[in-house]
């Protein structure tokens, strides 16, 4: 397999403060990864890098292959599926939302001017039905529920079938009937061997899908641990990176975690 992630010894400083601090980091093509920590750990600035949106203070920073600062980003950020909250507030709400999935072709967020083919329009409808959003073709991105907007975000970020998939934080924001639709959407995404690699960022473990993989656990910047998720996903590891003794249980391939009774 080849790696389709690759960060050696990546750090990210802004001003005087250190965002990310040597982090080493590698995802195979059939990897589906959620990265884990508290707030202020660095998920987003690792999302970032990852996106191919910022570069690295230091270290060497791989994405599909090609290195970052030595590639034209215009061409490498488009084989990259990316949904976040940054993306979703550029999205214009007057926008349909098989225009919302179908402009990922062009790699921009909002119909202009440019031109799609009925192979793209079928291909938004198809991915859109995948994701359990088949009904919202032709309403507005403005009218859906906050649920629905993840739905069709992440069929967007599928439209230029990528070779990376990013989904930073897709369960923000969901009430619980929200929440675990979505994450049985994306166990079928992650289940599905033609699928692309793919990274989940979360705060929460419960919202870990089945089939995904793999865990990295990161704390003030730096990573507390890395690997399959049976070695990762242990009361000692993360109540250290939680900050907090935590009882972790597993059930049916969905993770949980709380407080250890009697503990302050």
């Amino acid at each position: 397999m080849n790696a389709v992630l690759e960060l050696a010894d990546v750090s990210v400083r802004r001003g005087q403060s250190l965002l990310l601090d040597g982090i080493d980091w590698a995802v195979e093509e059939d990897e589906r990864w959620v990265v884990l920590g508290p707030n202020g750990a660095g998920k987003t600035t690792l999302m970032q890098l990852c996106s191919a949106q910022i570069h690295p203070t230091s270290g060497v920073l791989a994405v599909l292959g090609e290195v970052v600062g030595t590639v034209d980003l215009f061409e490498l950020r488009p084989r990259i599926g990316w949904t976040s909250a940054a993306v979703a507030e550029r999205i214009p709400r007057h926008e349909l939302v098989r225009d919302v999935v179908v402009s990922a072709s062009y790699g921009v967020v909002g119909r202009w001017r440019e031109q799609y083919d009925d192979l793209d329009h079928e291909r938004a409808a198809e991915l859109l039905v995948e994701v359990g959003a088949g009904g919202l073709l032709d309403r507005t991105f403005g009218t859906l529920s906050e649920g629905e907007r993840k739905r069709v975000q992440i069929a967007r970020a599928l439209m230029t079938d990528p070779e990376l998939m990013l989904l930073d934080e897709p369960a923000a924001g969901l009430d619980l009937g929200g929440r675990e639709d979505l994450v049985a959407t994306l166990s079928e995404l992650a289940m599905d061997e033609h699928a692309p690699a793919t990274v989940l960022v979360s705060h929460h473990v419960e919202e870990i899908p089945p089939g995904f993989t793999h865990a990295l656990l990161l704390r003030d910047g730096r990573v507390t641990a890395a690997g399959p998720l049976p070695h990762v996903m242990t009361e000692e590891i993360l109540s250290d990176t939680f900050g907090l003794p935590l009882a972790v249980t597993e059930e049916d391939g969905r993770w949980f975690a709380r407080r250890r009774a009697g503990s302050r």
